[in-house]
């Protein structure tokens, strides 16, 4: 890190010119101001050295204190918070008194906060829950948690994914967006309630095979459900499952990780499409009459009708099909000649 070398040459700096201060005041002043300069530019090259080393504690300890700092439980900061500050009154009160003291000195008030502080911060941590009501609501999540958008709820694809076991963690479902979807089932344009009506159904099937949480939270300054989910993303650090292109967007410049179903789709659709056409070997006949059977690099199946004429030869065939089947997909093709001559 370029900063925090260049911060290093600064302090070796500093510190070169105090050590050529100290000595010119106790050697010959006439060559104080070369001792200076060879101090200054030995400390600065000592610091370019140590940089790296220096760094890489710096780092270490960064870490490890942004860690402690992670696990800290609001409870707890607000307990350390209150004992401190009734050891700083108590510290006070009780120095005004030992001014009075013939052996009274500002150390004897350090010592006396600092064994206060100690107390009470120690005590107030002890007992950190009966200051719960002191911090702000949290909301709890656990790891992997996925909050649910209107939008991908009323798609209803997120359903067929549970079913298969595609979707893992926790799905919250924020009370705003369940109020939208009701006032969207009530409301008196029969498309809107139609969708209304089928997120709630959706929602119903959902909880039967993957497990929901209704999150009760909301804020009242933010309008929009959109600003309310990116907050709400924000504060549990949970992955934001949307197909609102706009929402997606918004969210990704928040830095919130955002799961898209139509996204997905779109990057899992066939790399070959009808019409396309492929160079391929045809390997062995097929089940039926005249027809041969290849194979792509990533071993899907291409089976050629009458192709088994060109069997071991390099063939380019147009894509008349593409099945997913349960064991894989399978392609259908006919010989270039063939598709030309149709």
């Amino acid at each position: 890190m370029l900063a925090f070398r260049l911060a290093m040459m600064l302090l070796g700096l500093l510190l070169g010119y105090c050590a050529g201060g100290i000595l010119a005041a106790s050697g010959m002043p006439d060559t104080a101001r070369l001792n200076t300069v060879s101090l200054m530019l030995a400390a600065m090259l000592t610091g370019l050295l140590l940089a790296p080393r220096a760094e890489k504690y710096v780092l270490k300890q960064y870490a490890v204190a942004k860690a402690w700092y992670e696990t800290l439980a609001p409870a707890k900061v607000a307990a350390a918070t209150f004992g401190l500050i009734v050891a700083l009154l108590l510290s006070v009160l009780l120095g005004n008194l030992l001014r009075a003291l013939p052996i009274y000195s500002w150390w004897l008030n350090v010592g006396v906060t600092m064994l206060l502080a100690a107390f009470f911060i120690t005590f107030a941590v002890r007992n950190a829950d009966a200051f719960g009501a002191l911090t702000f609501a949290q909301v709890k999540l656990k790891p992997g948690g996925k909050i649910l958008d209107s939008n991908v709820i009323i798609d209803g694809r997120i359903l067929d994914l549970a079913k298969i076991g595609f979707i893992d963690g926790e799905l919250i479902v924020p009370a705003f967006v369940l109020r939208e979807l009701q006032t969207l089932s009530d409301h008196a344009d029969p498309q809107k309630r139609t969708r209304g009506k089928r997120g709630l159904s959706v929602l119903e099937d959902l909880r039967e095979v993957h497990p929901i949480r209704i999150e009760d939270w909301d804020d009242a300054n933010l309008l929009t459900t959109d600003d309310k989910l990116i907050r709400l993303a924000r504060e549990t650090g949970a992955k934001l499952l949307t197909n609102d292109g706009n929402l997606s967007k918004i969210a990704k410049l928040h830095d919130i990780r955002v799961l898209s179903i139509h996204e997905a789709a779109v990057a899992l659709k066939p790399q070959v499409q009808a019409g396309d056409y492929l160079t391929i070997t045809v390997t062995k006949s097929g089940q039926q009459s005249g027809q041969g059977v290849g194979y792509l690099e990533d071993g899907t199946m291409v089976v050629v009708e009458d192709g088994l004429k060109f069997r071991g030869k390099p063939t380019r065939v147009a894509v008349v099909n593409n099945v997913q089947t349960n064991v894989g997909r399978m392609i259908f093709a006919k010989p270039e000649r063939e598709e030309g001559a149709a």
